[in-house]
């Protein structure tokens, strides 16, 4: 019995411990959260002194104080310009968390459901096991031209840009030249001229597309870099003009980045496992979606299409692609910007790897916008909104958000429109409409779990509009087709009056 007192007198201490701890837990965490912060901002600055002191090797020993305190300076304060620290991604910290983990099972589970009733529906109908994939031969079709046309590109990126800023740099010092000013007309024209002449399909058509204006991102960042460094090394009268080396810039055009910078932080090693498993979820991620349009998209698409064009079939269609739209929506987020970006950056122990934040606890579209690609908003930040911004001054900021919009809007339609081979522009509408209320309505003043409801139930709709009516203009080019349509049949929707042709 007395043993029996101890061990319950063991347990009630033990609660008492237990509950004590969960009282000071709140002030714990807080405390170690002001340590951690000021650690951080510690780091974030010694880093930004290093860096600006190692600029003033760019110059000879015999400069002056004055001059090397200049070339400090030839980079921005950390409040004008993007500092890269080494970090890991989100997902990769979550996917730790068994809770977090789960929901990754789940679904992977749902793929193997999706690959289950294709199977079985393939083999009441037919009699045997199909196991063609006959849609993502169609949609990466034409591979030979794709690499053929991304080899074009990235050659000329790599020595275009890069010898006419070397000659320019060289001989601004030397004579008065005007600013150099970079053209893209051939990378611009090029790849959009093959994707329509050798009618790619649409996938191929996307890595053509989107890999012209990735470079073309990373082009005028390369520029728009180096350009002020120069400025000021000529202002100071430096006799060693800063010229990074075509190492780094090739090294820039491969980084999962948009931002130019001499030096990344970098990791010690690269983990070989984390790519492979990086590159199959990818592989992965892409069957998932030719199930998803297989079972939830072409069976409806293909009977809705052939059906006379009303509201009612309209407002069904949008509701019934939603499911497809949100799955489409967080395969392309973990595809791309989760798995294609860590690998990239593994392989190159490139050490930043905040691709994203956290957008889907935003309780605003401000807050969205600017977590869902954190890679895209840097640049459109500090290339775009600050032009913008000294162009229409500091009093101006809505302007200047407006400006950024449409220049976003007109680039994903561009890329829409070339990709599926039509003007449709439900996007641009998307992005320059309700993209631009739900900005300034939903800010960040927006607080409390009914706003992150808000946020996620427009983005569904929004998903589901997306999807239905790109997918109803497709079908419909399909099944009414003209003999020698003119300009303005490119732009029409041709899913409008289809019926009537039937």
């Amino acid at each position: 019995s007395l043993g029996r007192v101890d061990v319950d007198h063991v347990i009630t201490r033990k609660m008492q411990l237990i509950a004590e701890a969960e009282q000071l837990k709140p002030a714990f965490m807080k405390e170690v959260d002001s340590h951690f912060t000021e650690f951080v901002n510690s780091l974030v600055a010694k880093s930004v002194l290093l860096d600006s002191s190692s600029s003033a090797s760019l110059f000879p020993a015999s400069c002056s104080e004055k001059e090397l305190h200049k070339a400090k300076t030839l980079r921005a304060p950390p409040e004008h310009g993007k500092i890269f620290t080494a970090r890991r991604s989100l997902l990769d910290e979550l996917f730790e968390v068994s809770h977090i983990r789960t929901i990754y099972h789940m679904f992977i589970a749902l793929l193997i459901v999706f690959i289950l009733s294709t199977l079985l529906v393939d083999f009441i109908d037919e009699g045997r096991l199909v196991l063609g994939f006959d849609l993502l031969v169609f949609v990466f079709g034409k591979f030979p031209v794709v690499f053929c046309t991304w080899l074009c590109m990235f050659c000329a990126t790599v020595t275009i840009p890069y010898n006419l800023f070397l000659w320019w740099a060289q001989g601004y010092c030397s004579s008065s030249h005007r600013v150099l000013r970079f053209q893209t007309a051939g990378l611009g024209f090029g790849p959009t001229y093959i994707a329509v002449s050798y009618a790619l399909p649409p996938a191929s058509r996307f890595i053509v597309i989107l890999e012209q204006v990735r470079l073309v991102m990373k082009a005028h960042s390369f520029v728009r870099e180096n350009v002020p460094r120069v400025l000021s090394s000529v202002k100071d009268k430096s006799s060693t003009v800063p010229i990074p080396r075509i190492s780094q810039y090739l090294y820039f055009l491969f980084a999962p980045t948009l931002i130019y910078r001499d030096n990344y932080p970098r990791n010690p090693t690269i983990r070989w496992g984390y790519v492979a498993t990086k590159f199959a979820q990818v592989l992965g991620s892409l069957f998932y979606a030719y199930y998803i349009f297989v079972r939830l998209c072409i069976p409806q698409f293909r009977n809705s299409s052939q059906e006379t064009f009303n509201l009612r079939g309209l407002v069904l269609c949008i509701f019934n692609s939603i499911l497809p739209g949100v799955l489409i929506l967080f395969l392309v987020f973990f595809a791309f910007l989760h798995c294609w970006l860590n690998a990239f950056a593994e392989m190159l122990r490139f050490a930043d790897r905040m691709f994203y934040k956290d957008w889907w606890n935003s309780t605003s579209y401000a807050n969205y916008y600017r977590t869902w690609n954190v890679v895209v908003h840097d640049w459109l930040y500090y290339y775009a909104y600050r032009d913008f911004l000294w162009f229409f001054g500091k009093k101006f900021k809505a302007a200047a958000m407006l400006s950024v919009f449409t220049v976003s809007a007109a680039v994903h339609e561009y890329v829409l429109s070339i990709c599926f081979g039509y003007f449709y522009p439900v996007l641009f509408c998307l992005f320059t409409c309700f993209g631009v209320v739900f900005n300034f309505t939903l800010n960040d003043r927006r607080k409390g779990p009914i706003w992150n409801v808000i946020m996620w139930t427009s983005l569904f709709l929004g998903q589901g509009v997306i999807i239905c009516l790109y997918s109803q203009e497709w079908y419909a080019r399909q099944y009414c087709p003209m003999e020698n349509p003119t300009f303005l049949d490119y732009l029409k929707p041709r899913s409008w009056s289809c019926h009537m042709k039937m």
